[in-house]
């Protein structure tokens, strides 16, 4: 009887595990199915799912569901900058632009309805030399509201210098908000900024997804990638340079990065302040509004500016999308410089097709990244851009972190995204669509003088690559979604 008793115990486990198993991966093949747009990724969780038992559905469930979505929505704003311009306005607007512009324009909007805000000035500022005495006197200076916005906040002399400025703010009577990425400032599992934000009194921070394992596990890979600072409401900083000491030293090949930010002024800075408002809302669950609402729409200067918020809690991948038909567009010229060159196919593709029917292409990439995989996995893209015409740079140390696109020499693109997965699906971005022939020459400029000391990549050079290297950055790519 035990013998009996202990079979059909054992089969009924079996035959319970069996069943939860299969129950478990047919729900998770279902929402795959359903839910996911990506061919080639529902593939690979297909195959994660139903090739490893058990595992393959707990990292889905854990790090294939975009719960991140949901959680934003619940807490996005009623209002949207989007509201505040009507389509009247937006149609004025056209009827101003040159008709070489509107080809740009038209698909944009389709793209995201948010209209252009005019009369905006916009001044490029090389590297942590530049940017960061700019930055520290404006905040210094400030009398009612200072909001900063960056993925990586170091702790260290350069970033102490922030500290102080933020403290004389709150002299001042200015309301001060730091936000940070709960990622982007770990250093060896802990945020050292934190120590230094908490004790100043007065000052408000929070900390994006902090990765709490395991309850924070599903949103580990899903960062807010974006860097914002807006002084009272009338000055901004914008772009995609971090705070850290290493933006600094821009002599040094092995540490330092180079980097460009960009100083605003003017109507555009509300859709910045804007993004802060419901980054702010989603990270803290506190409801606030930018000094900047109150603020007449004064002038600053010529510029067209529109902001391009993106995450994966969007229903669409703007960013993505606006630089495939910005590519697609273009009639003479494309300018792209960034410091992760790992875009999906259909970019790759827009680029090819523009070289082939008479655009110039130019990509320029750091010589040596500061993640290593990252050169590995770029280098497989390289081959077919070349022969179709392309022409990819690579630029000595220091490593380059600057992100610009320039597209017929009055189109610009700015921000925090990089040419990647990661950045077009997974991060939180924010970039700034432009439109200045003015400011296009300026940065084609510093373009140039980018080019004059970088070295081209040759298809001698791809196709002569060891079997080995090949392999390996084959390997690479397929990974680096995820890395």
């Amino acid at each position: 009887m035990d013998f009996l008793y202990g079979f059909i115990s054992g089969h009924l486990v079996s035959f319970l595990a069996t069943l939860f198993y299969f129950l478990l991966s047919a729900g998770c093949a279902v929402h795959i199915l359903l839910r996911k747009e990506d061919i080639k990724g529902s593939i690979s969780w297909l195959g994660i799912v139903f090739l490893s038992p058990f595992i393959g559905s707990v990292l889905y469930l854990f790090l294939g569901i975009n719960r991140v979505r949901r959680k934003a929505v619940k807490l996005r704003k009623k209002g949207s900058i989007l509201e505040k311009y009507s389509r009247k306005e937006l149609e004025a607007f056209f009827e101003n632009l040159p008709l070489h512009s509107k080809q740009f324009i038209v698909y944009g909007h389709s793209v995201y309805s948010q209209s252009f805000s005019a009369g905006n000035s916009v001044k490029p500022l090389l590297n942590g030399t530049q940017a960061y005495p700019a930055m520290i006197e404006c905040i210094k200076n400030a009398k009612k509201e200072v909001l900063v916005q960056s993925y990586i906040f170091d702790s260290d002399d350069e970033t102490d210098k922030f500290i102080e400025a933020f403290k004389s703010a709150i002299g001042n009577g200015a309301s001060v908000k730091v936000l940070v990425d709960g990622i982007g400032t770990l250093d060896f599992f802990r945020r050292s900024i934190e120590k230094k934000l908490k004790p100043v009194k007065g000052l408000e921070y929070g900390v994006f997804l902090p990765p709490q394992i395991p309850i924070a596990l599903p949103f580990v890979n899903m960062r807010n990638h974006r860097k914002i600072m807006i002084i009272d409401g009338s000055t901004a900083f914008f772009g995609g340079m971090n705070l850290s000491k290493y933006n600094t030293l821009i002599n040094d090949k092995k540490k330092g990065v180079l980097d460009i930010t960009f100083k605003i002024q003017g109507p555009v800075i509300d859709q910045l302040s804007q993004v802060f408002e419901e980054d702010w809302e989603f990270t803290t669950g506190t409801a606030m509004q930018s000094c900047s609402k109150d603020l007449p729409n004064v002038e600053a200067g010529r510029i067209p500016a529109r902001v391009i918020p993106d995450g994966p809690d969007s229903e669409r991948r703007k960013i993505e999308l606006l630089v495939h038909g910005t590519i697609n567009a273009a009639t003479k010229k494309i300018s792209v410089v960034t410091p992760y060159f790992l875009p999906e196919s259909n970019i790759l593709t827009a680029l090819e097709m523009s070289a082939m029917r008479g655009v110039e292409v130019e990509i320029i990439i750091p010589q040596i990244s500061d993640h290593m995989i990252m050169n590995w996995a770029e280098e497989p893209n390289f081959r077919n851009l070349i022969k179709k015409g392309v022409k990819i740079y690579r630029t000595p140390p220091p490593f380059d972190h600057s992100k610009v696109l320039v597209v017929d020499n009055e189109l610009v693109y700015i921000g925090s995204a990089n040419w990647d997965v990661r950045s077009f699906r997974l991060h939180f971005e924010c970039n700034m669509e432009l439109l200045s022939r003015e400011l296009a020459d300026e940065l084609n400029i510093i373009i140039d003088k980018k080019k004059s000391i970088a070295e081209a990549v040759t298809l001698e050079q791809i196709e002569n690559l060891h079997f080995l290297k090949r392999l390996r950055n084959n390997a690479f790519r397929l990974i680096t979604p995820y890395y």
